[in-house]
C-alpha cells in the first residue's frame, strides 16, 4: 500500500537559503532510493511560508528504510538549528487515488 507523507518545517527568519542548501543532497539521494516514488520540496506562498516536503513511497517499509536513511540523518543535524520548530510530519496511506 503506497504511503504519502508531507512534512511542514518552519524556518527561522534569514535561514531560508542555508536550508535549501542542506535539503539538496538529501532530497537528491532520497530519490535514488528503491521505493521513493518522488520526493519533493516545496515552499508555502501566503502565511508562515514553511517549507514543505511532498513524498510518496511504495510501502512503510520504505518509509522506514528512508528515515533510518544516513543521509536523512545527516540533513536532520544539519538544519536542526535552523528550524524555528519541530516539523510537522503527516503520514497517510491511500484510499482513492489516480493511476
Amino acid at each position: 500500500m503506497s504511503v504519502k507523507v508531507i512534512a511542514f518545517v518552519a524556518v527561522k527568519p534569514g535561514q531560508e537559503d542555508g536550508f535549501v542548501a542542506a535539503a539538496r543532497p538529501c532530497i537528491e539521494a532520497s530519490r535514488a532510493e528503491p521505493g521513493v516514488l518522488y520526493y519533493d520540496l516545496w515552499r508555502e506562498v501566503d502565511g508562515e511560508q514553511r517549507f514543505v516536503f511532498n513524498e510518496l513511497y511504495v510501502d512503510d517499509a520504505a518509509v522506514q528504510a528512508h528515515m533510518a536513511s544516513a543521509h536523512f540523518k545527516a540533513f536532520g543535524m544539519a538544519t536542526r538549528d535552523l528550524a524555528a520548530a519541530r516539523p510537522i510530519i503527516t503520514v497517510t496511506h491511500a484510499v482513492e487515488v489516480a493511476d
